[in-house]
């Protein structure tokens, strides 16, 4: 059950319509050509951030549909959904649980309680300084019981999402049982949210330790593999992550691509791009946009220091309305390693700059993933921004049916589709690729497969682009028209 060469479109069950049976509707109405494969973003119920913070998996939350709604829309399309490995809700019946009987709670191991953790309960400050969190503060709250006691609780990200203890019996029952439910649905993947969090061990930065990390993606994958689903590790971090993944045999995403795309149409330079391309996964899932906002260190050392920043300059400079603020903690968005800001927007809203960077991405090694709202080349909702007060709000603007009808016929849209459309359908994106040496202004990306050709030249500086691909019927070469 190999997942299909075919791009992919993440989006929320909420954000095309207003559920799953609407979203299915616009996926088969408008985009079914364009699109192969759907990673629907979380839709169990969930206590926070939008899905993120799970009670179950074995329910749908009723707002979005049902487990029928879901496999409809799999068996039309390649199903990628998200197990959120690091953490469950705190709202969950297995933490309540744990809140309301302490240590006789069936579940209390399930947890890491610093009284688990280290001796009388005592971590050093130091030893929570080393920690690995992406947020300002320490990796952990403190439980007020209702007997008044305190107990400190590791909680790597937001007070609804409770790290599990994966060395616990009782963990491995209660995740192997929702890992197995979520599999024998048959998705094609399964992407293992926060992966990287899962390894703690105090004195070290609790951050995808080896060899701990690799057991536990062994693990995973014993259980999915059984129903012929694969895993998708999720680490935003430093590129040689990817790298690690891809050599043990895993998916990994190109998470180095949004920041070097941007800064090769800002400054008109390919040099660090090509470097990144001629030695990136192939087994990868590529990506510009997601739920989340443009990673930032990711890249770290593929731009240096200065050029990270002239580039992060040039996108609150273009970004449309992007304000330093709208990624910091007055707009609750504590990670201080990513910009919240659409891609259209990040590109000045300029539809030739789009539409370079989107041919840089479907031509690059791996599968294609366009996050909804770089599907319509949608704006900053700064209006959503401002009234809800959340950052990542800018890029999570919800589309009724009726907004849908009128965002795809914005020329953009209409040329957007129609590349992607040939990406889907052209053989020779499943065949050998070539990076050319061109000038430093300029990308010359080619795929091969037996007597398919397709070129791709693309001009960062003016965002001028020819693609030609091979007619083996007519025996001559075309020139498509993006």
């Amino acid at each position: 059950m190999t997942i299909k060469n075919k791009i992919q479109l993440i989006t929320y069950p909420d954000s095309l319509g207003i559920n799953l049976p609407e979203l299915h509707y616009v996926l088969r109405k408008y985009f079914s050509k364009a699109i192969g494969g759907v990673h629907l973003l979380p839709f169990y119920p969930s206590s926070s951030d939008r899905g993120f913070a799970p009670l179950t998996y074995d329910e749908v939350d009723p707002a979005f549909g049902t487990w029928d709604d879901v496999e409809k829309i799999g068996r039309d399309f390649d199903l990628i959904i998200d197990f959120m490995v690091n953490h469950i809700s705190r709202q969950s019946v297995f933490f309540q649980d744990y809140i309301a009987k302490g240590a006789g709670s069936e579940y209390a191991d399930m947890f890491l309680s610093f009284n688990k953790l280290a001796p009388k309960g005592w971590v050093r400050d130091e030893d929570l300084a080393k920690v690995y969190t992406r947020k300002p503060r320490p990796p952990y709250q403190t439980l007020e019981r209702p007997d008044g006691s305190l107990e400190k609780i590791w909680c790597t990200f937001d007070n609804e999402q409770i790290d599990l203890d994966y060395n616990s019996p009782k963990t491995q029952e209660v995740m192997r049982k929702f890992l197995i439910r979520l599999a024998r649905n048959r998705p094609k993947m399964i992407r293992l949210d926060a992966v990287a969090y899962t390894t703690v061990e105090v004195g070290t930065n609790c951050f995808f330790l080896e060899p701990g990390i690799w057991r536990l993606l062994e693990w995973f994958n014993d259980y999915t593999s059984a129903f012929d689903t694969q895993i998708l590790p999720e680490v935003h971090e430093h590129y040689s992550y990817q790298l690690k993944l891809a050599e043990k045999g895993y998916w990994c995403y190109d998470f180095v691509m949004p920041m070097l795309v941007l800064h090769s149409l800002y400054m008109g330079k390919t040099r660090s791009l090509k470097s990144w391309l001629k030695k990136c996964p192939r087994k990868q899932i590529t990506t510009l946009d997601t739920h989340d906002g443009i990673g930032v260190v990711d890249v770290v050392d593929m731009l240096n220091p200065e050029e990270i920043e002239q580039t992060l300059e040039r996108l609150y400079e273009q970004g449309s309305n992007v304000k330093k603020t709208y990624s910091g903690p007055d707009y609750q968005n504590l990670d201080v390693y990513q910009v919240n800001c659409t891609y259209y927007s990040a590109l000045g809203c300029n539809d030739d700059a789009y539409i370079a960077a989107r041919t840089i991405q479907f031509f690059s090694p791996g599968i294609p993933q366009v996050y909804y709202v770089g599907l319509l080349a949608g704006e900053n909702d700064i209006e959503l921004l401002e009234k809800t007060k959340l950052g990542r709000n800018i890029n999570r603007h919800n589309y009724t049916i009726e907004e849908i009808r009128e965002a795809i016929k914005k020329p953009v849209v209409q040329r957007l589709l129609r590349l992607m459309e040939f990406r889907n359908s052209y053989p020779a994106f499943n065949g050998e690729f070539t990076l050319f040496k061109s000038k430093d202004t300029e990308l010359h990306l080619e795929w091969t497969l037996k007597k398919h050709t397709v070129t791709a030249h693309i001009n960062v500086k003016t965002y001028a682009i020819k693609i030609t691909y091979t007619d083996p019927v007519a025996s001559r070469l075309v020139e498509f028209h993006a």
